[in-house]
């Protein structure tokens, strides 16, 4: 199947976002894509702060933009829009770096009234690097989300359902694009 890269723009290793992108990394796994994750906030923030666009971690994130037939990006939302680290990140790629590809947008916040962050903020982003194909987007609440003490994650049912179909439709997508060469 696809190669499917897995960002995870929270700063935050405890973060909901990040373990729920994990969690819907396994169902993708599952249906036999390859899931790369990718946590942004492990890169050296001299790299991301400095606009180094030589340092190997940002090479290797690069690189791992490159060998992907599909994004899923997930995000807390701060102040309306996407995280700052993530900015960071996408602000040192190419200019086209998602051309060719299949994108699911995911965001998480505590409050309804950021849902349209992903189609106002996040979106349009993703649509100026090149991205073949966005597929439905979907915004999770906080209070959807239970981290245990364990690490296992619980989603509601609601919420595990949504979940569950855009990333189904993200999948079902992978197989649909046609991968286009990337622009030089």
């Amino acid at each position: 199947m696809a190669t499917v890269l897995s960002v995870s723009g929270s700063p935050s290793a405890s973060s909901r976002t990040n373990r729920l992108l994990r969690h819907l990394d396994r169902r993708l796994t599952a249906q036999g894509h390859e899931v790369v994750p990718l946590d942004v906030r492990t890169i050296p923030a001299e790299a991301l702060l400095g606009a180094d666009f030589r340092h190997p971690a940002i090479v290797e994130a690069t690189e791992l933009f490159a060998r992907a037939d599909g994004v899923v990006v997930g995000t807390p939302v701060y102040k309306a829009a996407y995280s700052g680290v993530l900015k960071a990140l996408l602000d040192l790629l190419p200019q086209y770096a998602l051309t060719g590809k299949t994108v699911l947008p995911l965001a998480t916040g505590g409050s309804t009234a950021h849902v349209l962050a992903i189609d106002y903020a996040l979106r349009p982003v993703l649509n100026s690097m090149g991205a073949a194909h966005i597929v439905q987007g979907w915004f999770t609440l906080d209070k959807d989300i239970t981290v245990h003490e364990d690490g296992t994650l619980t989603v509601t049912p609601a919420a595990a359902e949504a979940l569950a179909q855009v990333v189904d439709q993200f999948s079902a997508a992978l197989g649909r694009t046609p991968v286009l060469a990337a622009a030089s």
